[in-house]
């Protein structure tokens, strides 16, 4: 069984001291020579600026490939697209375009007045636009807004036919889960690579909440283990041991590239990747 390639994606920095940490946390990550990094947006698109800043200046010192998550939310569509092209100036060629989230205090995504209505308009005005790939999200687990699994396979397929390139899901918990969202993919016809999410669990309570809000499943046994770990000061112990056994089981059905959720915390994200037999590499260029 080959290796998987490996991705990591971050979130900008809102403080000094944050900066800092995700300096550190791409200069731990650096070395197992991920074929990407991601920086999100906000929910709301609360961190656009910092977004900005925290891409360009990975893509001017760390030496590593960056993609730059680009959404729809409070901003017109020339907006939005002067973010994309100021990306481009700044050397980046690779996106990542979603809805984005509604911001704090709102219930559903409203559109701007003057913007993109929906991710697959995003996709489509960005297609033509010459970059290397523009990426996606897809959920096993289905989005809290979809009616049901197949409805929200049927608008991944839409985000493809509009020029998409690959997909990146959600964070699940079982390998199952995955492997049926992928047969499900196939047989509507989507024929882009599907990166599996992974999150590795540094905090179990803001794991829950996290999942809470985006609709991924937790089993029954998930939350037992944690109990009885926390009890007896295992946690991170049983998530690194959870976390690289879902990395091994979907590595046995195939699957040649995992995205992993860091949260700017390296430690467990490292820690897996190792177990997985992805030796830290010297010499890799570092964030300055």
């Amino acid at each position: 069984m080959s290796l998987p390639a490996i991705s990591f994606e971050f979130f900008p920095p809102r403080t000094i001291e944050a900066s800092f940490r995700l300096r550190d946390a791409v200069q731990a990550l650096a070395p197992l020579n991920p074929d990407f990094v991601s920086v999100t947006y906000g929910a709301g698109g609360t961190t656009r600026e910092l977004t900005r800043e925290a891409v360009v200046a990975l893509q001017a010192t760390s030496g590593l490939k960056v993609a730059a998550h680009l959404t729809c939310v409070d901003a017109s569509r020339a907006e939005t697209l002067e973010i994309a092209d100021w990306f481009a100036a700044a050397g980046v060629r690779d996106l990542v375009a979603l809805r984005g989230d509604p911001p704090a205090g709102s219930t559903s995504f409203t559109p701007h007045p003057d913007g993109f209505d929906n991710s697959c308009e995003l996709i489509a005005a960005l297609a033509d636009r010459g970059w290397d790939s523009i990426r996606v999200g897809g959920y096993p687990d289905k989005h809290p807004e979809a009616a049901d699994l197949k409805a929200d396979v049927e608008w991944l397929k839409r985000k493809i036919d509009a020029g998409a390139t690959e997909v990146l899901t959600q964070f699940f918990f079982e390998a199952e889960t995955f492997l049926r969202f992928r047969d499900a993919c196939d047989a509507a016809g989507i024929d882009v690579p599907i990166i599996p999410g992974i999150l590795p669990i540094e905090n179990w309570s803001g794991t829950q909440r996290f999942s809470a809000r985006c609709g991924a499943r937790i089993p029954d046994w998930l939350t037992d283990a944690f109990a009885k770990a926390e009890r007896d000061d295992r946690h991170d112990l049983l998530a690194i041991s959870v976390c690289t056994e879902l990395c091994s089981d979907l590595m046995e059905e195939g699957v040649e590239n995992l995205h992993f959720y860091t949260l700017n915390k390296p430690h467990l994200t490292r820690e897996v990747c190792i177990a997985l037999g992805i030796t830290p590499r010297d010499g890799l260029r570092n964030v300055a």
